[in-house]
């Protein structure tokens, strides 16, 4: 368990520009262990853009608390792997509990290049929260490469208005609006009071910005 984080929202998209989708939850407990349940309503409207049900959950009304761990716990990273020491702190992983298959989904959001699953962790407004999320909706944008750089601050603004999303948060930079803190992520920014910096963590740009991660915390 964390006190910086409760459930993991298992999230689907059909690909680069396409809206983020939650179609399960797992839940994690030290008598229950791991537990995922789909979401049945955002299921079927992710079937509608091709989603299929995963392989080792088949039944949508199920909640599911066999092999749960095992399953997801494929895609945490291999310890045999060269730049661990660099994925780790890329992550801001606490490495004392990189053995803990909960939350390394949550820290690393479980991102594989096989399939367009993510694992967003709702997080809590308390002192010391850290993580790395990443600028949605970078794709409909076009936005030059040489906007942002490498630590740059970004201000937010929560976006209840928002028709996709009631808890959506707008990122700026300068004034101009470069994208949305991403799906369930969101949520932390919203239910705060409390000044969450948001720092430019990682670029990825061809001319254009492709992806931007950033780093979220309370201090």
């Amino acid at each position: 368990m964390s006190k910086y984080f409760g459930n993991i929202y298992v999230v689907w998209k059909k690909e680069t520009g396409s809206p983020r989708i939650p179609i399960g939850i797992l839940r994690n407990n030290v008598s229950e262990g791991m537990r995922f349940k789909y979401l049945p309503k955002q299921v079927e409207e992710a079937k509608k853009q091709g989603f299929e049900l995963l392989t080792n959950f088949p039944n949508v009304d199920n909640e599911y608390n066999q092999n749960v761990q095992a399953s997801y716990g494929q895609r945490i990273v291999k310890s045999e792997r060269r730049d661990l020491d660099d994925y780790f702190k890329f992550w801001r992983v606490d490495e004392s509990r990189r053995n803990d298959t909960f939350y390394m989904l949550a820290k690393t959001q479980g991102l594989l290049p096989t399939d367009n699953l993510e694992f967003l962790a709702d997080f809590n407004p308390i002192k010391g929260l850290n993580f790395i999320s990443e600028i949605a909706s970078l794709s409909h944008q076009e936005l030059r490469s040489e906007l942002l750089s490498i630590g740059d601050e970004l201000t937010y603004q929560c976006d209840p208005g928002n028709d996709f999303d009631k808890k959506a948060v707008k990122l700026f930079k300068d004034g101009k609006h470069i994208g949305y803190v991403k799906l369930i992520h969101s949520r932390v920014f919203c239910e705060t009071k409390q000044t969450i910096l948001v720092k430019v963590h990682h670029i990825e740009a061809n001319g254009t910005l492709k992806k931007v991660f950033i780093e979220c915390s309370i201090s």
